[in-house]
């Protein structure tokens, strides 16, 4: 009975060992057939992007200013006797000329005496008037009396702003006066698109102490009257290369001060590592590189590559 119970026992024993074995097998069989692509996948992740490079084209920096027309000098017609106004010639913003009469007197002796003297001598042909004439060209500003009106000798008739000081005034930040030099060729740009070529001609010696802006007058030529206080619009330019260095904006990564800049650069098929940058200058879509000096063969990340670490395992996708 002993003996019976002792040979189950071994073949019991026999059975586990073959169970065990077996296992040992079939777990050293697919490690072994495991994908390695699969294994490495474990170890590291690889961020799906693209890239750029280094293109070499022109860039201009441009600086906007705000331009005022108006008129630099004003001329003033004044009474050359004492009387009254027995005509006005002209209406308020009406364009005259040099020499065009504006405005009729009477004295008050001919008006009190009336056409006695020629009554009493037509040949004396006496009538007591006198015609006030524009002295310059330009725009009726201001209409000081109307028919009827009696007036001093010497006393302001009109305000003739003289066409001949016609000028835009351009308002230049006192950091950016180093861009506005007196000849220089600009354009001026007016609300309906129309340009102007116009020339600096001088600056003013104040500066505005809330803006902190000092004026600079333009002449332009035109064919046309342009009305006063009308806003244009000038473009000065700060900075003109023909062959700048330029990545696109989506490859150029900051910090949240935004006071330190850099690009992941490729340094093999899959790994990118961090390089600080400095920019210059900025147009629409493309920044100017100052440095480093990248060749136009080095590979920048320009998709995928926001979050990234100082060293990445990408993939790159085209």
């Amino acid at each position: 009975m002993d003996g019976n119970k002792h040979k189950l026992s071994r073949y019991l024993n026999g059975k586990i060992l073959l169970l065990v074995a077996g296992s040992c097998i079939l777990s050293c069989c697919r490690q072994q057939t495991q994908d390695p692509d699969e294994n490495s996948a474990l170890t590291e992740v690889r961020t799906p992007v693209t890239v750029t490079s280094v293109q070499y084209g022109p860039v201009k920096e441009v600086l906007t200013l705000n331009a005022t027309a108006t008129f630099l000098q004003n001329s003033y017609v004044k009474s050359n006797i004492s009387g009254f106004v027995k005509e006005v010639r002209v209406k308020l913003g009406q364009n005259v000329q040099t020499g065009q009469v504006l405005f009729v007197l009477k004295t008050r002796e001919a008006e009190a005496i009336g056409n006695a003297v020629n009554n009493l001598n037509p040949n004396f042909r006496f009538s007591g008037t006198n015609n006030i004439k524009a002295n310059s060209s330009g725009f009726i500003a201001e209409l000081s009396h109307q028919p009827g009106d009696y007036v001093q000798e010497g006393e302001p008739l009109a305000v003739i702003s003289d066409a001949r000081s016609f000028a835009f005034l351009m308002h230049v930040p006192y950091e950016d006066r180093r861009y506005v030099s007196i000849g220089a060729r600009v354009e001026v740009l007016l609300p309906d698109s129309t340009r102007l070529p116009g020339t600096i001609t001088g600056t003013m010696p104040t500066m505005d102490s809330v803006s902190q802006t000092q004026t600079y007058t333009i002449r332009v030529a035109s064919t046309y009257s342009i009305p006063q206080n009308l806003v244009a619009t000038v473009n000065i330019v700060k900075l003109d290369q023909s062959k700048a260095p330029t990545l696109p904006k989506g490859a150029i990564l900051s910090n949240e001060t935004l006071s330190d800049y850099w690009v992941m650069k490729l340094i093999n098929d899959t790994t990118a590592v961090k390089v600080p940058i400095v920019k210059g200058v900025e147009t629409r879509d493309r920044v100017e590189i100052l440095s480093p000096a990248f060749s136009p063969d080095d590979k920048i990340l320009l998709t995928g590559n926001y979050g990234l670490p100082d060293t990445a395992f990408v993939k790159v996708q085209n």
